[in-house]
């Protein structure tokens, strides 16, 4: 591998795992707003919004990490599901793993809501369930940004 293009790929990783904890930054702020007595319409659309968000700035983290190592992204419609699924396998002689089976189900169910938050304009988001999911998201943001840092590890190793 031409070292040039690892470090163009390893520029454009770094700038995406940033673009991912400004968005987790956001949910952080959206906690305290959700953790009053009343808790308004606009504050569980507006962290509904940016949890779809964090799930949409890890795809575009993995979409990096396949189009630079597999040189394919699949355009199925169970495309986001394949691409989720491909970021848990080591693939010998080309590049390691990078979420862990935790990280894996953590990132599989904001995917789920992110479907969800698609399809809510008919009926609207559950207050409790998105407070559940954001207080969720947020205890576990550490795995998989350990998991991110093993896996750039292990690639600048190289």
């Amino acid at each position: 591998m031409e070292p040039e293009k690892l470090v163009i790929f390893l520029a454009d990783f770094d700038h995406q795992t940033e673009r991912i904890r400004k968005v987790y930054a956001l949910l952080e702020e959206n906690l305290y707003l959700l953790s009053g007595e009343q808790i308004s319409r606009q504050v569980v659309e507006s962290t509904g919004y940016w949890l779809h968000n964090l799930y949409c700035a890890f795809e575009d983290l993995f979409k990096i990490v396949a189009s630079f190592w597999e040189n394919n992204v699949a355009a199925d419609g169970a495309w986001h599901r394949k691409l989720l699924d491909r970021m848990t396998v080591h693939i010998e002689g080309i590049r390691p793993a990078l979420l862990s089976e935790e990280s894996f189900c953590h990132l599989n169910e904001i995917r789920g809501f992110r479907h969800v938050f698609r399809h809510a304009y008919s009926h609207g988001l559950d207050d409790e369930r998105v407070a559940f999911l954001l207080r969720r998201v947020l205890r576990q943001k550490n795995i998989v940004f350990d998991d991110i840092a093993c896996f750039r590890k292990k690639i600048s190793d190289v």
